[in-house]
C-alpha cells in the first residue's frame, strides 16, 4: 500500500489538507510516526510536536498489548486485563513505561513541554493502528488539555478498531483499511522499527529546513 513512512505521510497529508486553515497542531507518536507526522506538518505549514504514550505489555508476551499510558498518566487499559493481571502488576508495568516515557522526553523531546493543546485544532499521527492502545491514551490527553477539536490520521488502521476510535474523536481519517489486516507492518514495502537517533535525525532535518525557508524568505 505504501513504500514506506516518508510516502504515507505525503498522501495522508494530502487527505488533511482542509485543514491547513485551522493552523492545526500536528502532534505524532514516536517512534513509527514522527516521519508520517513530519511529511503532513511540512505540506500544511503547521506547528509539530510528540506526543509520548507508551503500550502496557503483557509481562510473558511483549508483543501483546493490553493498553497504554500517556505522557500526561493518561491510561487506556483492555476491559479483560483485571482477570488476566493482578493490579500490583498492571501498576508495575505502568510505572516502567511512564520510566521510558520520562526518559524519551528528555531524549528525544529535548526535554521540552508539550506545546499549548487548549483552544486548537489537533491532529494525533502514528504509522498506522493496530490495537490502538496508544492512540486512545494520547485522545485522552488531548481531551483533558481542552483540544478544540481532535482529529487521528493514519495510514492504515484496522476496521474495527478504526470504528472504536472514530467515536471518540471528531474527525478519523485513515488511508487504508484493509479487510485482513494483522500489523501496521503489513501496509508498508519498507518497514523497520525506528531508533531514536532516526527521530532525531528527523527532528533536526525539519529544523534546517525551516531556518532555511526563514532566510530565503527573508532575504538573508
Amino acid at each position: 500500500m505504501f513504500k514506506n513512512r516518508k510516502e504515507a505521510g505525503e498522501k495522508l497529508a494530502e487527505a488533511l489538507e482542509k485543514y491547513r486553515a485551522e493552523n492545526p497542531l500536528i502532534l505524532a507518536i514516536p517512534r513509527g510516526g514522527v516521519e508520517v507526522g513530519l511529511q503532513v506538518a511540512k505540506k500544511l505549514d503547521a506547528d509539530f510536536s510528540l506526543i509520548i504514550a507508551r503500550k502496557l505489555s503483557l509481562p510473558d508476551n511483549p508483543e501483546t498489548g493490553f493498553g497504554a499510558v500517556a505522557e500526561n498518566g493518561s491510561t487506556f487499559i483492555l476491559e479483560d486485563a483485571h482477570y488476566r493481571l493482578s493490579g500490583e502488576t498492571i501498576e508495575r508495568i505502568k510505572e516502567e513505561q511512564i520510566d521510558e516515557i520520562k526518559r524519551r522526553i528528555k531524549v528525544i523531546r529535548g526535554g521540552n513541554p508539550l506545546p499549548e493543546i487548549e483552544g486548537r485544532t489537533v491532529i494525533l499521527i502514528d504509522d498506522g493502528i493496530a490495537m490502538g492502545s496508544t492512540m486512545r491514551a494520547a485522545i485522552e490527553l488531548c481531551k483533558i488539555r481542552e483540544a478544540v477539536k481532535i482529529v487521528v490520521a493514519v495510514p492504515v488502521a484496522g476496521r474495527e478498531v478504526a470504528e472504536e476510535i472514530g467515536k471518540k474523536v471528531d474527525e478519523l481519517i485513515v488511508l487504508e483499511t484493509p479487510e485482513y489486516f494483522r500489523a501496521v507492518a503489513q501496509a508498508y514495502e519498507k518497514w523497520y522499527d525506528v531508533s531514536d537517533e532516526e527521530v532525531l535525525d528527523l527532528l533536526r532535518e525539519r529544523i534546517m529546513n525551516k531556518e532555511l525557508k526563514n532566510n530565503v524568505f527573508s532575504g538573508s
